[in-house]
């Protein structure tokens, strides 16, 4: 919409057989008024002439017009989706944030969110106007991700090592809860919406918790002939596969899903309560390499293909008979 209002002094309109049911203005039998317009302070200082009880909006806009300011039509896919809309009460301003918030968590990847972007999306979605009209930022919320996944890592080395995995899954949670906030208030244009740039790093450092307490649960130190050191290798290549499949095999949903640290940690947790834990991990190492060599190996690897030529204008004239 920026770039639109910017080029110069224009009026921005809709179609009249659409806009006209929303409230908007006419403005002759084609347009309607789309509520912003941009003009040279001589034709706001014609406002001194007119008398006070006159409606400002209005008279500005026929000022407008009579000044001839340019017309120009804004896509009415803008009214579909709710980016732009009349609110008249404090009801269609709720209903307004929320569609607001809808489009702005939308999940922009593949198209299909995991389980754990889903939650944090939903979440957000439901609390988000509460969380943001009470003055909480995302960074507040990135801060409480980090104290979860502090919390996480002191439970797992008291010995809590289901606990400090599901711990660890909340804060990746909260992290994708304030990275959502964040982008809403960026693309709101709010002040406070800056870009949170240390996404990447606590989502290793995440990574990094996942691994430490996947050595410290093994079984593998009591073990007098397995070298110091060994209860991390499988968890190191478990977690880092997790990341590698995610990077050469981004269009699979499945790989996709090995990129939700939520998941990863909850079935983390249940491996630690209800399974052999080494060998559970050494299963889900074995699976998740073999499964990313044959998806490789045997799956349809769609070609690359370069931007394709467009149609000639005039068929007629361009083609050799």
């Amino acid at each position: 919409m920026r770039e639109l209002i910017e080029v110069g002094p224009v009026i921005l309109t809709l179609p009249v057989e659409t806009a006209l049911p929303l409230g908007f203005e006419r403005i002759d039998i084609n347009h309607a008024f789309a509520a912003a317009m941009r003009f040279p302070g001589r034709i706001a200082a014609g406002l001194a002439d007119l008398p006070p009880e006159w409606n400002a909006q209005s008279a500005l806009l026929r000022l407008a017009i009579q000044g001839r300011i340019a017309l120009r039509n804004i896509p009415t896919s803008l009214l579909d989706d709710g980016r732009w809309s009349i609110l008249r009460n404090e009801d269609e301003a709720h209903l307004a944030e929320r569609r607001w918030l809808r489009l702005h968590t939308r999940f922009a990847g593949s198209g299909v969110a995991t389980p754990g972007e889903q939650l944090a999306i939903t979440v957000v979605n439901r609390f988000g106007p509460a969380i943001l009209h009470a003055g909480t930022r995302p960074a507040l919320v990135g801060l409480a991700a980090g104290a979860l996944g502090l919390l996480g890592g002191g439970v797992g080395w008291l010995g809590s090592f289901a606990v400090g995995f599901v711990l660890l899954g909340f804060a990746w949670l909260f992290e994708r809860m304030a990275s959502l906030l964040g982008q809403v208030e960026s693309d709101s244009l709010l002040a406070s919406g800056i870009a949170r740039r240390s996404v990447g790093a606590f989502q290793l450092l995440i990574d990094v918790g996942l691994v430490t307490l996947a050595g410290w649960r093994s079984e593998l130190p009591d073990m007098p002939s397995i070298p110091p050191g060994a209860n991390f290798f499988a968890p190191l290549l478990l977690i880092g596969g997790a990341r590698l499949v995610a990077l050469v095999l981004p269009n699979h949903v499945w790989a996709r899903w090995l990129s939700d640290r939520s998941v990863l940690a909850a079935l983390l947790a249940f491996a630690t309560v209800f399974l052999p834990f080494d060998a559970a991990v050494a299963l889900a190492v074995v699976a998740l390499f073999g499964t990313c060599l044959l998806t490789l190996q045997f799956g349809t690897i769609l070609p690359e293909t370069g931007p394709s030529t467009p149609p000639a204008p005039n068929q007629q004239l361009t083609t050799r008979q």
